[in-house]
């Protein structure tokens, strides 16, 4: 359930900056970057947030003003209720407790990453995939950079993730856990934290990220006006150029009229049909939250589990590697291998739940690069060989296969 990691969330306009031997385990251990590359590499888009009925008449803008609008916001505080669906198409079994635990989540996640309290049902890394399938509403509220709170509240439980200046806190009701995390003092001038597998817990997270990475490679238009929660709006809209094998149709951001603050937008994939992501304001107001909103001191009883700073992003990751990056814009694919690759025979008959559920997710594919699992979404794809090299992008599915194939030709 939790949209962040606590180390790295950010939601204000920064822009600053042993494995398991069976082929479930082996697959789970990319699962979590594969969906989260989903929701990042397009960058979230956002649910029609209980658009209000009727189109304002505003002043024309150009889309090359509008986007000044939206870079000249100084909006630092924020409060009110987000509405964010996700529908990438993924089985339904992904959603549930199973899935959670299987994609990298879930109490059963204690051994992973020792240190980081990603074993308490309170850390963001359990509580993540949730957001990963359905609808849920947040709760958010900002004062500045160095204070946020982000709730999602669920019929009966609620989790919550503050930031307060160093502190980190999250508490999930349902297990009546919490989480803690200091984070290291930032020097004058220096940026938040923030990371690309962020999931945006705002429209205006989604909007920055989106309009930063389709800038040169989309047409930017403004397509009419609308009124989302109670405000007036211009609707912005990006579509992909010279990118024929993105899955990304297009994306629409709805921008305050007298603020710049964008509040809601909408990822529709290339194929047609429901948006794949939508996230918007249902109530918003920009008046300084009340201090007292980003306290928190655990209740008694409340097990508390401590966290540590994630690694440094110019280190390798948890895997030994660094991902490659093939392509570039809309139709990049990320790669990352792997110095062990998938198991056969007997091991990959043990795998058990794991094995059943991803193969309802994912087919066997084969190509000059040997064979492998392919996963689909309706927005991100991913190929994992099985020599242990993944591939995944907001591209089709002949791009990942052709990737590999030329990969492999070139090794040769």
């Amino acid at each position: 359930m939790a949209p962040i990691q606590p180390a790295q969330y950010d939601p204000q306009w920064d822009d600053g900056g042993g494995e398991g031997r069976s082929r479930g385990r082996k697959v789970a251990r990319f699962a979590v970057p594969v969906a989260v590359a989903g929701v990042a590499a397009a960058t979230i888009g956002l649910v029609p947030a209980l658009a209000d009925a009727g189109d304002p008449s505003l002043p024309s803008l150009t889309a090359e003003q509008l986007l000044t609008k939206i870079a000249a916001s100084h909006v630092q505080t924020v409060s009110g209720s987000v509405k964010v669906t996700t529908d990438l198409g993924l089985p339904s079994a992904l959603s549930s407790g199973a899935a959670s635990s299987l994609f990298g989540g879930g109490a059963g996640a204690s051994a992973k990453a020792p240190g980081t309290g990603a074993g308490s049902p309170a850390a963001p890394q359990t509580q993540l995939t949730q957001l990963l399938a359905g609808t849920h509403t947040l709760h958010v509220a900002a004062d500045g950079p160095d204070r946020q709170k982000v709730s999602v509240i669920e019929p009966a439980a609620e989790y919550s993730i503050v930031h307060n200046g160093t502190q980190v806190w999250a508490y999930d009701s349902a297990s009546n856990q919490a989480y803690h995390q200091t984070l290291p003092q930032r020097q004058s001038g220096a940026t938040a934290h923030s990371d690309p597998q962020d999931l945006p817990a705002t429209p205006q997270d989604a909007a920055k990220q989106v309009i930063k990475a389709a800038d040169g490679t989309a047409s930017f238009t403004v397509d009419g006006t609308a009124r989302v929660a109670g405000h007036s709006a211009y609707e912005l809209l990006i579509r992909p150029e010279h990118a024929p094998d993105t899955t990304v149709g297009a994306i629409r951001i709805a921008v305050d009229a007298k603020t710049g603050v964008p509040l809601k937008l909408t990822v529709d994939p290339r194929g047609g049909g429901k948006a794949v992501f939508d996230i918007g304001y249902t109530k918003v107001s920009f008046a300084k939250p009340a201090a007292s909103t980003f306290d928190f001191t655990p209740g008694k009883g409340v097990k508390v589990t401590e966290g540590t700073d994630q690694a440094p992003k110019n280190t390798p990751d948890r895997a030994g590697t660094q991902p490659d990056v093939l392509g570039s814009g809309w139709d990049a694919i990320a790669v990352v291998k792997s110095a062990d690759g998938l198991p056969t025979g007997k091991q990959r008959n043990d795998s058990g739940r794991a094995d059943s559920l991803l193969n309802s997710f994912g087919k066997q594919v084969s190509g000059s690069f040997g064979t492998g699992t392919l996963f689909h979404t309706r927005l991100v794809n991913a190929l994992l060989t099985d020599n242990g090299t993944l591939y995944v992008g907001a591209v089709s599915e002949s791009a990942l296969t052709g990737a590999a194939d030329a990969a492999h030709t070139a090794g040769k």
